[in-house]
């Protein structure tokens, strides 16, 4: 059995086969999103960024060909710098998945966007790579599931705004049987929607803004305080003006 490292198994058919989708999900994604800069951490190989506006585009991976290396877990970016952040297979491949979510929400300024790609390990991916003793890429990964990172990415202050499903196909090595089996990615949205090989998810970064509160005024106790009454004129002042 051939081992695999990321970049050779992006270039077999399974890899193609994923990139096709994701790249298609990426793209229409990144072109509505809008900023001054715009981040993209792992698999620096595809440019998932390729469709965006965002004037300022950073690719950055912890080894391969990239513009800057980075470890998973500390990003070396200032707080609130970034308006989008790209996580393509990232999280099941970092040694701390929760920390990884934490330096995003810290790098990413108010109303930043998240988008996040990973395998999802209640699909046939998942089932082969509980069954499969290759360890290369991606197998041996930590599949993270959908819900967790849900629940983590609540627990940052994130709201998840979109989520697709996507590679309903098994994850065959030959190009013939995959083409075979790709009549379940249209069928994959409406008879099992839960159980595509990879989700893909749009988070924005909420913050909790200040409540003005405001003092129980009573109208006519302010008119009493703010307006003095008249006072009656002394004698003086009505034999003076002869009032």
């Amino acid at each position: 059995m051939p081992t695999y490292t990321e970049q050779s198994w992006l270039q077999t058919p399974l890899g193609e086969y994923l990139l096709e989708q994701e790249q298609s999900l990426f793209d229409g994604t990144v072109s509505d999103l809008f900023g001054f800069n715009a981040v993209q951490v792992g698999l620096p190989e595809v440019d998932f960024l390729r469709n965006c506006r965002i004037p300022f585009r950073l690719r950055a991976a912890a080894q391969g060909n990239v513009m800057l290396r980075c470890d998973a877990v500390q990003f070396p970016f200032a707080t609130s710098s970034a308006d989008l952040m790209l996580l393509p297979h990232v999280l099941e491949f970092s040694p701390n998945p929760h920390d990884t979510l934490r330096e995003a929400e810290r790098v990413l300024v108010p109303e930043g966007h998240l988008v996040i790609s990973g395998f999802n390990p209640i699909s046939l991916w998942g089932a082969r790579r509980l069954f499969n003793k290759d360890e290369s890429f991606p197998w041996q990964g930590r599949y993270v599931s959908l819900q967790r990172i849900k629940d983590w990415l609540a627990l940052l202050g994130f709201e998840v705004v979109a989520g697709r499903m996507g590679c309903y196909a098994p994850p065959l090595r030959k190009q013939s049987w995959l083409q075979r089996c790709r009549f379940m990615d249209g069928a994959g949205d409406r008879w099992w929607p839960m159980l595509g090989g990879v989700y893909f998810l749009v988070a924005k970064k909420r913050v909790m803004g200040v409540r003005m509160i405001r003092p129980n005024w009573n109208g006519a106790r302010v008119t009493r305080v703010l307006i003095p009454k008249p006072t009656q004129k002394s004698e003086y002042q009505k034999s003076e003006y002869g009032n």
